[in-house]
């Protein structure tokens, strides 16, 4: 058992920080990606036994991940892109350096993104290795690299609206 433990300690340090980037791409609420943190770790805990290493285990609970935003999304009856309304927005930037004010508009371009484009883009933003991302959403390497151009595109293009306000 304590063994089991140790393994997944290690598991949680290594990923948990990308984890929550990805819920609070989600989100951008920071309770809510914290649970939804909780709510994957947790189920990587009870599911640790039926990994297989057929992927990275990464890979594996970034899918657990993102399977536990698109059910919370669901369930919440919510759009990602509708979470960040102006008011949470603006409470987030009174809490905000300049510096945190602009990764808070980030967060909230990303909101605006599809939801495939908001995983893989959050994946980029976690220096996630292009080949694990491909495995992640399911597309080829090449496609990706297109994607990704135009992910950037699209997303400068918000930051650029927001940036004019």
């Amino acid at each position: 058992m304590a063994d089991r433990e140790d393994a997944f300690r290690k598991i949680y340090e290594a990923n948990s920080k990308k984890i929550y980037h990805l819920c609070y791409g989600y989100t951008g609420d920071d309770d809510a990606a914290n649970d939804l943190l909780q709510e994957t770790f947790l189920k990587v805990w009870q599911n640790l036994h039926k990994f297989r290493n057929q992927a990275l285990i990464s890979t594996w609970i970034y899918r657990i991940a993102v399977n536990t935003c698109l059910t919370y999304l669901r369930s919440e009856k919510r759009q990602a892109k509708d979470e960040l309304t102006p008011q949470i927005a603006e409470n987030k930037r009174e809490e905000f350096s300049e510096k945190n004010e602009q990764v808070a508009l980030l967060y909230k371009c990303i909101s605006k993104l599809e939801e495939s484009e908001r995983i893989i883009i959050t994946l980029v933003l976690d220096e996630v290795p292009y080949p694990e991302i491909a495995d992640v959403s399911g597309i080829s390497e090449g496609n990706l690299r297109v994607k990704i151009y135009r992910i950037k595109q699209k997303l400068t293009e918000l930051y650029n609206q927001y940036e004019r306000l």
